[in-house]
């Protein structure tokens, strides 16, 4: 284990991967602010753009199962600074895209090339971080993720009409290069002393964890709360302020801003107190059942508007920032060496969440908008079932667990 408490630490190890986890989210998160200037140029559909957009969730859910084998065996240098070339040639191809299919393409490798930015810091500060802070290394790289969407939000929308849509895409692509090359250079080259059987004992190892008890547990919190964030923050936050709140383009973008600032505080604040907190034994699944309550309560208000959007959306995006301390809480419920295979299981489920959330919610929006309702009424109805799953999906977080499972 490295020395993770002085500022070479910080240098080498936490901001290679901040930088990672940084373009991951702005990527994330883009097509929120683009969406008029996608819908307009291409002609898409509600469910077009969901299903565009979507993308990304689909290929980064289907990386998963590989990129936790890889993390275990490989460690997160090599593993990060190659996906994030794929990152860049995915970026170029969108800039250049003329279609849905090519545009669909690059966001594919997007969502591919950025597919092990979080577990591979995770992976990281476990191998190099002690157990009491990790909670508060988890909210510090998740500050710079919610960084990434602050920049994708207003400041992005500022800089459309002088990049366009194609050229800040082409930004991205020098920036994921960019972040290739110092994560190569940085990282420290150390690999995990897990087990390294063949391909298919590998795969026997996975196919274990999906069916366990202690995985199953969280499976479908992490599809509807994470996922659910995820969607909502990277699409549909909007059409619900603009028809909902009754915001144009600027005001919901300026809303963004909002909801990632309160992301940001709610990571930090966790990176600050998670060390305090884990000496005074509040860890990752206390933090997981109160802020998943308060979350539950926050997004009905925000279906009632029982306060200005601002204060409510700022809620929403703090209480979110303990979705990542779900990472941490399964792989707790398993033994250290599958650290990598059981975080990136956890994120398939959240991006498989995510997929389905976006792309259904843009199929509920054209059903209930063809069968005669408004499109405020639609996004009520759709933003209620969401709510809802994940009202049945924080029920068995409330039972205790069990031994790690080998």
């Amino acid at each position: 284990m490295h020395d993770s408490t002085g500022p070479s630490a910080w240098g080498r190890i936490f901001l290679p991967f901040a930088l990672g986890y940084f373009l991951s989210y702005l990527l994330r998160t883009v097509n929120a602010v683009i969406s008029p200037a996608l819908t307009g140029e291409l002609g898409l559909s509600a469910a077009n753009l969901g299903l565009l957009t979507s993308t990304y969730f689909l290929a980064f859910g289907l990386a998963q199962i590989p990129v936790g084998m890889a993390l275990d065996r490989y460690g997160p240098r090599r593993v990060e600074a190659i996906l994030l070339l794929v990152t860049a040639a995915g970026a170029v191809l969108f800039a250049l895209g003329e279609s849905l299919a090519v545009l669909g393409a690059g966001r594919a490798l997007i969502g591919l090339g950025v597919s092990a930015c979080l577990m591979a810091a995770l992976k990281g500060f476990a191998l190099w971080y002690p157990p009491e802070r990790q909670s508060s290394m988890t909210g510090f790289i998740m500050a710079s993720g919610a960084m990434g969407a602050l920049v994708a939000s207003a400041p992005l929308e500022a800089v459309l009409p002088i990049l366009g849509w194609r050229g800040a895409f082409w930004v991205v692509a020098a920036l994921a290069v960019v972040a290739a090359l110092t994560i190569h250079r940085s990282l420290p080259d150390a690999r995990s002393s897990g087990p390294r059987g063949s391909l298919g004992d590998g795969l026997r190892v996975v196919a274990g964890i999906y069916v366990s008890p202690a995985f199953l547990r969280y499976a479908a919190s992490s599809a509807f709360f994470v996922g659910g964030f995820m969607a909502m923050q990277s699409l549909w936050a909007v059409p619900w302020l603009m028809n909902v709140n009754g915001f144009d383009l600027a005001g919901a973008a300026r809303m963004l801003v909002v909801l990632n600032l309160g992301s940001l505080v709610g990571q930090l604040s966790i990176g600050f107190l998670g060390v305090r907190l884990a000496r005074l034994g509040v860890g990752p699944m206390a933090l997981l059942r109160w802020g998943y309550a308060l979350l539950v309560l926050i997004q009905c208000a925000i279906l009632w508007s029982v306060a200005p959007p601002a204060v409510l959306w700022f809620a929403y995006g703090m209480f979110s920032a303990v979705n990542s301390q779900t990472y941490l809480a399964a792989s707790r419920d398993f033994q250290p060496a599958l650290f990598g295979r059981v975080s990136t299981a956890i994120n398939l489920m959240a991006f498989a969440g995510a997929f389905a959330v976006q792309w259904g919610l843009g199929g509920a929006l054209d059903l209930l908008q063809a069968s005669g309702h408004s499109i405020e009424a639609a996004l009520w109805v759709s933003f209620a079932g969401l709510i809802a799953l994940q009202a049945v999906a924080f029920l068995p977080l409330l039972r205790k667990g069990g031994r790690p499972a080998a």
